[in-house]
């Protein structure tokens, strides 16, 4: 800690007064805070953690400062968490410290950066150092990291280091290279190829191995397995343009590896079943996607199977913890509240998918979209499915509309752990009504209904809901919303009365307050929010219920 601060103090005694040096130099930055105010709520499951029975408050902040001079770039980032529920939802986290550093420079062709460093290869499928704090990741490679041009339009790259935790570092070394290209016809022709190769490998700590080992120790003959040290990932990559066409192909593949999987069981020495164990086997992934634009038109394919491609800093981690790499997700991203309450994780021991999108806008004031996707496991039982549409109608500077609906089938026992509940089947509308005010106001309303599929009579999870939202805008300071969501039609997990035994239909209603000012976003709101899944990029958490009141503020400089 006191070498982070030594750091902290060396790099801002170069720091200049204002914004733009007069020797050139450039300071910029920005912060991220969020505070939150707990008010207990046993009805609707907001209870029973640090937060809720004594704590009644928590905070979690990033700052980033950022300085270039003299041929360097130099940055720093200062992260808070004060009784903070983003690493375990179910638990309570306060540290703070320095989160990121990193020092860059050029020299000639030989590009160098050490510190935090975050970087892919490909599209991320052997290794992806990324930041997404909404699931609080944040695996960066803490280390050194070399490029070094061939040419214009060629590149390799190196990089050594371990992985960030929190605070401190993962024993495990991770380190890599990577080989980018750029071909083209010439000046007259209409087509290039991007081609890539990478290799990454992970050495195991002794620490994690040794661990591994005593539980290996504890299974029956027929389950255990001889552990590595060292695993490696390759791939080869493309990206093909020819017009108006284009095709990204990436395949993969790691050697064996010890991963967990949660579903699997296995006999222990005392005679008992328990589901999960370590399993010992090589992975591959084989990923493309193909696209096509012309004349209103916009159409893109994709397709990727998965086979035991988990890939961690330590066989130990779960969920989203210790992540090396990254498999991009087959679903499509969904931005309403009801249309994105069930959304797919990726499913990285075992998943065949696909997804196609179509585009099409007759004319500036019209537009159609469609997407379907269709994720399966390797034995082909249904994961998820998702059919969308969605129409957009608009009057320029007057008023829009979005329109459409959206049917799903989501696994809630492989995506949410919870075993023997039947396949969730929704059908949702949806509607979003923009109109334009004058003296630079405007007013929004969106409105959705999910109804969902049932079994014996019982609504499947909680049921049907409806939502509705009320946006007031007056440009170019202030925003106000209101919205509710109701469990209209209760189903098998919504609260039951006490006294009755009867499902409970309730509310969940929201007040949000934003005002911006520059560069500047503060936000106030009052929010009951119901248990449900919170995902990015395919990587998914359970997002428990939440009772009280949120305040954000966002800033850059």
């Amino acid at each position: 800690m006191i070498r982070n601060l030594l750091l902290v103090c060396s790099l801002f005694l170069l720091l200049p007064v204002s914004q733009q040096a007069q020797d050139g130099g450039r300071f910029s930055g920005n912060l991220e805070a969020n505070g939150n105010f707990f008010r207990r709520d046993t009805v609707i499951g907001a209870a029973n953690t640090p937060q809720y029975d004594n704590q009644l408050y928590g905070a979690d902040a990033w700052l980033n400062m950022n300085y270039s001079n003299w041929g360097f770039d130099f940055g720093v980032r200062f992260d808070l968490f004060n009784n903070s529920n983003l690493l375990n939802p179910q638990g309570s986290y306060s540290d703070q410290g320095i989160g990121a550093w990193y020092i860059n420079k050029n020299i000639d062709k030989l590009h160098i950066k050490a510190g935090y460093i975050y970087d892919q290869i490909g599209s991320g499928i052997i290794y992806r150092a990324y930041e997404q704090r909404a699931l609080a990741i944040d695996n960066a490679l803490v280390g050194l990291r070399l490029a070094y041009d061939l040419r214009p339009d060629w590149q390799v790259r190196v990089f050594t280091g371990r992985q960030k935790q929190q605070f401190a570092l993962y024993g495990s070394v991770i380190k890599g290279m990577s080989i980018d290209g750029f071909i083209s016809g010439g000046d007259e022709a209409n087509w290039s190829i991007a081609p890539g190769f990478g290799i990454v490998n992970r050495t195991l700590d002794d620490g994690s191995m040794n661990s591994l080992i005593a539980t290996l120790n504890t299974y029956l003959k027929k389950d255990a397995f001889v552990p590595v040290y060292n695993t490696y990932a390759f791939s080869v990559y493309n990206t093909l343009t020819a017009g108006k066409f284009s095709w990204y192909l990436e395949g993969a593949y790691k050697t064996k590896d010890a991963m967990n999987d949660e579903f699997l069981e296995r006999e222990t020495v005392s005679g008992d079943t328990i589901i999960g164990r370590f399993i010992d086997d090589p992975g591959t992934v084989v990923y493309t996607s193909i696209g096509y634009a012309n004349k209103g038109w916009g159409i893109t394919l994709e397709g990727k199977r998965t086979e035991n491609f988990v890939f961690r800093t330590r066989p130990q981690e779960e969920l989203f913890r210790g992540l090396i790499n990254f498999l991009p997700p087959m679903a499509r991203v969904n931005t309403y509240r009801l249309n994105a309450r069930y959304t797919a994780a990726v499913q990285p021991l075992g998943e065949m998918a696909f997804q196609a999108d179509v585009t099409y806008a007759p004319t500036r004031k019209l537009s159609f979209n469609a997407n379907f996707s269709n994720i399966t496991d390797l034995e082909g039982d249904l994961l998820y499915r998702e059919i969308f549409t969605e129409v957009s109608v608009k009057k320029a500077r007057k008023w829009q509309l979005l329109t459409g609906v959206q049917l799903q089938n989501y696994n809630q026992e492989v995506f949410e752990f919870k075993p023997g509940v039947p396949i969730v089947e929704t059908v949702t509308p949806y509607a979003d009504f923009l109109l334009r005010l004058p003296k630079k106001k405007s007013i929004r309303f969106e409105a959705q209904y999910m109804l969902t599929g049932e079994d014996h009579g019982v609504k499947h999870d909680y049921g049907d809901w409806v939502f509705g939202l009320i946006e007031f805008g007056i440009a170019p300071h202030w925003t106000f919303t209101v919205s509710d969501m109701y469990n209209i039609g209760p189903g098998k997990r919504s609260p039951v009365d006490a006294e009755t035994g009867e499902k409970l239909k309730i509310h969940y209603p929201r007040v949000d307050v934003f005002y911006t000012y520059n560069s500047s976003r503060f936000s106030l709101s009052y929010v009951k929010q119901v248990e449900g899944i919170v995902c990015t990029g395919g990587i998914c958490r359970v997002e428990p219920a939440f009772s009280g009141v949120k305040m954000t503020v966002n800033s850059s400089f």
